[in-house]
């Protein structure tokens, strides 16, 4: 072994991700910047294939939850003998938790190790996931999705520091294959949860998280590699002040965007306007706080820097709000056409498969590409299904089909973007990838909530709801037009990273 710079570490690996490949790291790390010493452990083979199962099961289990329990509102609401909008609290409770946690547990891989946080998500997940199940009280089962999201919220940011660590050269295109993960849960949890609820109950969909998170549990202590040892030097503290102020100020936020969904709710009620002024002031004080800290708990560079900024306003316009209108695709084939809710669902398989698809070919590609030319092909792509969707049916095609082909192209350009914009921040600071990953996350998160809100809390006094959500289609696609030069400004890169 030969020494190295503070900030080198030199690991001999196999490029590929090939079947069956086992990777031998050997690695001298001085580590000064880092806080590392060693390898990750001595000689241990890193197996990538099952590595990235190990990580795809958890993020797959995580996306499937995303979608399933919106299946089983009615009968849980007939279960726990609630009203549909305790139940529906249910939802937006992961939702607040998810996306509250989110930086928390990205600073937390990146402290105390991405293993420890991965497997420690994953017991959190299915222990809640199972008391869930268990849960005779509506507030108990609430809180409790309060506690799942907490642990789904470690899983994005710990996988992918596992994956930068882990694979090489080969780390980009593995995080590109992320994208193609959660549109397959997000696809099937809605047949899950209607197959479930069916022939078992509504405890069912969260009961079939629990084998699988020990599945993962046992493999993730078997075959993930220890966290790189620490160096023996004093630690910054965990900036709590910061935590709390965050944590403070995206819940509020969360809370005045989600009430807007609630009926008969408008800006000038006090249910929207004080969380939101709880919002801008706790966030306010946030931003000057990390930047007059000596360790803040997130970089703010990460944040508004050159090209972290471009990247996350990238990320919540054109992934967020992208998200928030193909959720609500299947409502809007119900009140404008009639379609019934099976027929309605199905349109969301069309745009998943799209986006699986585009996904796997747009990562295979990317290092031919680069970012932008992805970018703007994919957002061109958004921008002709939301047009689309909202226009009326051409000639003698039916309804369904015509909404089925609008979505497949919302989802092909959904999934054509989403390597890229995936690793246009990591390659910036690999060495921060959790807390990257997380703050893309949340983006994606708020963006999508916020349009969602917005979109239910106009149709709820619109006069002709299926003409008023083709316009809001209409004027998403317009937003995602006005943004598009942000993309020019994406730090470009082509090759690994």
């Amino acid at each position: 072994m030969q020494g190295c710079s503070d900030k080198a570490l030199k690991v001999k690996n196999i490029n590929s991700m090939g079947d069956g490949e086992v990777v031998r790291h050997e690695a001298d790390v001085t580590g000064v910047a880092d806080g590392l010493t060693g390898s990750p452990a001595e000689n241990q083979p890193v197996r990538r294939v099952l590595l990235f199962t190990i990580i795809a099961m958890a993020l797959m289990m995580m996306s499937i939850d995303l979608t399933i329990v919106a299946t089983a509102l009615r009968a849980l609401q007939d279960g726990l003998d609630t009203s549909i909008n305790w139940a529906g609290w249910t939802i937006t409770a992961y939702s607040l938790g998810f996306v509250v946690m989110l930086p928390i547990s990205g600073k937390l891989s990146e402290r105390f190790g991405r293993r420890r946080v991965f497997i420690g998500s994953v017991l959190a997940f299915t222990m809640a996931s199972l008391l869930c199940g268990l849960a005779e009280n509506i507030f108990v089962l609430v809180a409790l999705r309060a506690l799942q999201a907490a642990g789904g919220a470690g899983f994005t940011p710990s996988a992918t520091g596992i994956v930068v660590d882990y694979f090489g050269d080969a780390r980009d295109r593995a995080v590109s294959l992320f994208g193609s993960i959660f549109p397959i849960g997000a696809t099937i949890g809605p047949i899950f949860g209607g197959l479930l609820v069916s022939y078992w109950s509504w405890r069912s969909v969260f009961f079939v998280n629990v084998p699988i998170g020990l599945a993962v549990l046992v493999l993730a202590f078997r075959y993930i590699p220890h966290d790189r040892p620490r160096a023996k030097q004093r630690q910054p503290g965990m900036d709590a002040a910061g935590m709390a102020l965050l944590g403070v100020g995206l819940l509020a936020g969360m809370l005045a965007v989600s009430y807007l969904g609630e009926a008969n709710a408008h800006v000038g009620s006090p249910g929207f306007a004080l969380p939101l002024a709880i919002a801008i002031i706790a966030l306010s004080v946030f931003v000057r706080h990390i930047n007059r800290v000596a360790h803040p708990f997130i970089d703010p560079g990460l944040i508004y820097g050159p090209g972290f900024g471009t990247v996350n306003l990238i990320t919540a316009v054109f992934g967020g709000v992208t998200s928030g209108a193909v959720a609500l695709i299947p409502l809007y084939a119900a009140n404008r056409y009639g379609i019934d809710a099976l027929g309605s669902g199905t349109l969301l398989v069309a745009q998943g498969t799209a986006a699986i698809l585009l996904s796997v070919v747009a990562a295979m590609l990317l290092r031919r590409t680069g970012y932008r030319l992805p970018l703007y092909v994919g957002s061109f792509t958004i921008v002709s299904g939301l047009l689309l969707l909202a226009l009326s049916p051409i000639g003698h095609i039916s309804p369904w089909a015509w909404l089925a082909g609008s979505a497949f192209l919302v989802g092909a350009g959904f999934g054509a973007i989403n390597p890229a914009s995936r690793n246009a921040g990591l390659q910036l600071a690999p060495e921060r990838s959790s807390t990257l990953a997380a703050l893309r996350s949340a983006s994606m998160q708020i963006g999508s909530i916020t349009a969602v809100s917005i979109v239910t809390a106009s149709l709820a006094s619109a006069r002709n709801p299926g003409s008023f959500q083709a316009w809001t289609f209409a004027v998403a696609a317009l937003l995602l037009i006005v943004f598009l030069p942000l993309i020019a400004r994406v730090p470009e890169h082509r090759g690994s990273w």
